[in-house]
């Protein structure tokens, strides 16, 4: 039984970990719920899905119906759920916004990738 409350613990530490956001994503979802005035009943999704240049691509999208298999996630007040596929491939990614001249959106850093396509949204693992 001491084992298993240690993986539990653990998952814990995973589970409040899996995605950060910098403070500028913070500000564009924000400033993009606000702008379509969705309630606090909404959320970040966030998946992946096959296509794009290097095999896989990252998906968001703004939700507030939750699905079988979604896994949720906090940071900096935003909520983000996954689902059981993306869980997978998104261990430790941090969402940031870039506004600046060689580009604007949302851009993933994510330390699974082993190969990203130039313009960022496909990756490989």
């Amino acid at each position: 039984m001491l084992l298993d409350t240690r993986y539990l613990i653990l998952d814990t530490k995973i589970l409040n970990t899996m995605i950060t956001i910098t403070d500028k994503a913070k500000d564009k979802i924000d400033h993009l719920m606000q702008d379509s005035a969705m309630g606090s009943d909404y959320f970040l999704r966030v998946s992946v899905k096959g296509g794009g240049c290097s095999g896989l691509s990252y998906n968001l999208d703004f939700d507030n119906e939750e699905q079988k298999g979604d896994q949720f996630f906090e940071d900096k007040g935003i909520k983000i759920a996954l689902d059981m596929k993306s869980f997978l491939y998104l261990a430790g990614t941090e969402l940031d916004f870039t506004d600046g001249l060689n580009g604007k959106g949302f851009n993933f850093v994510n330390p699974n990738a082993s190969r990203t396509c130039g313009c960022g949204e496909s990756f490989s693992v």
